[in-house]
C-alpha cells in the first residue's frame, strides 16, 4: 500500500493494528493519523526491534489487510 492509501483506510485499519501491536494506545493511533512511516518508528521504539524487522512486519501486515499489495 502506498501513504495515500495508507491515510484512505486509516479507520479501518487503526483496529487491525490495535490487534496487532497491542502495546499502541489509541492516542498513538490518533498522533500517527495513517502514517506508515510514523508506525514503523513507533512498533520499532515500542518493543524495542530493529528497523528491518519492523518493516517486515508491516509488509505482512499490508498483505494480510490487502492481498493486492503482495
Amino acid at each position: 500500500m502506498n501513504s495515500d492509501q495508507w491515510q484512505g483506510k486509516w479507520k479501518e485499519l487503526k483496529g487491525i493494528i490495535k490487534e496487532k501491536w497491542g502495546e499502541l494506545t489509541e492516542n498513538d493511533l490518533t498522533e500517527l493519523e495513517g502514517h506508515r512511516d510514523r508506525l514503523a518508528g513507533l512498533v520499532q521504539q515500542r518493543y524495542g526491534l530493529a528497523k528491518e524487522e519492523v518493516e517486515r512486519q508491516i509488509r505482512e501486515f499490508e498483505r494480510h489487510v490487502d492481498p493486492k499489495s503482495a
